[in-house]
């Protein structure tokens, strides 16, 4: 590319692009999985630590966790777990053993090899928005989720590299019944994209059903299927201490079939859990490791990832906020207790703005620095999230593409290498203290990578920008998602296998699909 075509590309080869007849609708980085190179911010002294443990333990010990499932109390029962109705209490000392089973990382293998990921560690992983009733864009606005806009969004989920994860549906199609949704959502998310997929804890039928189409989708036996993990499912507590029915069957399912779960307690503070940010830490960490002792006692080894969804609530309104300091410093706190326990941790990008506008984006901007600081390995809801996760934005999933690929930018190890190159004691001497790097041989071995190039962002000056349209931000991720989806190719799959998807589909819905209360 020449200097040229560069300047002229600058402005992000934003949706424009198409229009100036080029053969994508933007320019993105290549996939790859990001890791993070910094160190943790760790807000907590060791005796901190120590104190929110000490907590966790003495309400799983003391007060218990009610586990609204007759298999998993059995389970429990079995392990030496005290058990007085619903309600469940264990043994630290039992807890931390089981929690020891797990694994410090683990590996996902989609039927797409390369977009294997690793999960712990340092490395990250960002999901696509998952789970809002409603959908929101600039031509159409807030209506009720349905079909075609699930199937867009898994496009999207697909085109972005910076997106290593389907996770749960984008959002809710509820044009299609519930006795057979889960099947047409996941014969979507299975043809539609080859990443890393999720499915939902929501009864035996649908978490069986669920399991089989990943298993048929990478053409293995059910040995080899199982041998390694293939898809994962996260479930939520019903905070405070509490774990319902449905969730926990499909997680032990999941886990008896060594697919991992990741466990993501509902804390908000002030409502359901205390108004103090180290308490509802420490309540949060109690009912995640309740669970996840119990996974690791039916299948030791089986990959858990501790979740937080701790943030507060406006005491005004008793509405939800994100992205505020609380939600950071809760983030890093809770990053410190994964750690301490050996887990990797999962956190979110969210936002309570109720448009892609500048309350979206700066949420979200200190959601994601709390992900990066707090050594999170997977983001959910890292593009599209609007109004506290009641809508999934089209123009937002584009704003938020733009930001995790700064984010990914960021993390890249090139930028704080320190070679005789990456130095440029040369290159100084060369220009001295009159000169200029314009014209230097090391500025043109390198102008073409050297910075950032954004796909939606704007740099032309004002006058420039006047000119064009003067086209604000939202409005130029409309233009650019139109353009994705225009050109969206769907991802290579062996027709015979995308047959046996099919006639599976077509047989469970012959059958009824699985049960409903309406």
């Amino acid at each position: 590319m020449t200097v040229q075509e560069r300047k002229r590309t600058r402005g992000g080869g934003r949706a424009g692009n198409a229009r100036r007849g080029s053969t994508h609708a933007i320019q993105q980085m290549p996939w790859s999985q990001p890791v993070n190179i910094d160190r943790p911010t760790e807000p907590l002294s060791q005796d901190g630590v120590q104190a929110i443990h000490e907590t966790a333990m003495r309400i799983l010990e003391e007060i218990g966790i009610e586990f609204l499932n007759d298999e998993a109390r059995r389970y429990l029962k079995d392990a030496g777990c005290t058990i007085e109705g619903e309600n469940v209490r264990m043994d630290r000392d039992w807890v931390m053993e089981m929690v020891g089973k797990a694994p410090t990382e683990f590996t996902i293998t989609p039927r797409n090899p390369k977009h294997r990921l690793t999960i712990g560690g340092r490395n990250m992983a960002f999901v696509n928005v998952s789970s809002p009733p409603n959908v929101m864009d600039l031509d159409r606005g807030r209506r009720i989720g349905d079909f075609e806009s699930f199937k867009d969004f898994m496009k999207l989920t697909q085109y972005f590299n910076c997106i290593h994860v389907a996770g749960g549906y984008p959002v809710e199609p509820v044009d299609i019944h519930a006795s057979i949704r889960h099947l047409d959502c996941l014969y979507e998310k299975l043809t539609l994209t080859d990443k890393v997929v999720h499915a939902y804890s929501l009864g035996p039928e649908r978490v069986d059903d669920v399991i089989e189409m990943a298993r048929i989708a990478t053409g293995l036996s059910d040995e080899d299927f199982e041998s390694e993990a293939r898809l994962y499912t996260n479930i939520n507590s019903s905070s405070p201490l509490k774990h319902d029915w449905p969730m926990l069957d499909g997680a032990m399912r999941f886990a008896k079939r060594g697919q991992p779960v990741i466990v993501t307690p509902f804390t908000l503070a002030g409502a359901m859990a205390p108004v103090t940010m180290p308490g509802a830490v420490a309540q949060s960490v109690a009912e995640a490791l309740a669970a996840i002792a119990l996974f690791q006692f039916i299948r030791p080894g089986v990959g858990c990832v501790m979740g937080s969804f701790t943030s507060n609530v406006d005491m005004k309104s008793g509405a939800p906020a994100f992205g505020t300091p609380e939600y950071v410093r809760a983030t890093q706190m809770t990053g410190q207790m994964a750690r301490f326990y050996g887990l990797p941790m999962r956190a979110s990008n969210a936002c309570a703005a109720n448009a892609p506008d500048g309350q979206a984006m700066w949420e979200s901007s200190n959601s994601l620095w709390a992900a990066v600081n707090s050594g999170v390995n997977v983001v959910y809801h890292a593009a599209g999230w609007l109004e506290g996760g009641l809508i999934a934005s089209y123009e937002k999933f584009v704003m938020d593409c733009e930001l995790l690929q700064q984010f990914q930018r960021y993390m890249a190890p090139e930028i704080t290498a320190t070679t005789a190159g990456d130095l440029a004691y040369d290159a100084i001497k060369e220009v001295g203290p009159t000169g200029h790097f314009f014209g230097t041989q090391h500025t043109q071995d390198r102008y073409e990578t050297a910075f950032y190039s954004p796909f939606l962002s704007d740099w032309r000056n004002y006058e420039a920008w006047q000119e064009d349209g003067a086209v604000w931000t939202a409005e130029r991720a409309n233009r650019t998602w139109k353009a994705i989806l225009a050109e969206y190719q769907p991802p290579a799959i062996d027709p015979a296998i995308d047959e046996e998807l099919q006639a599976f589909v077509a047989r469970r819905k012959e059958e009824g699909g699985a049960p409903t209360d309406f």
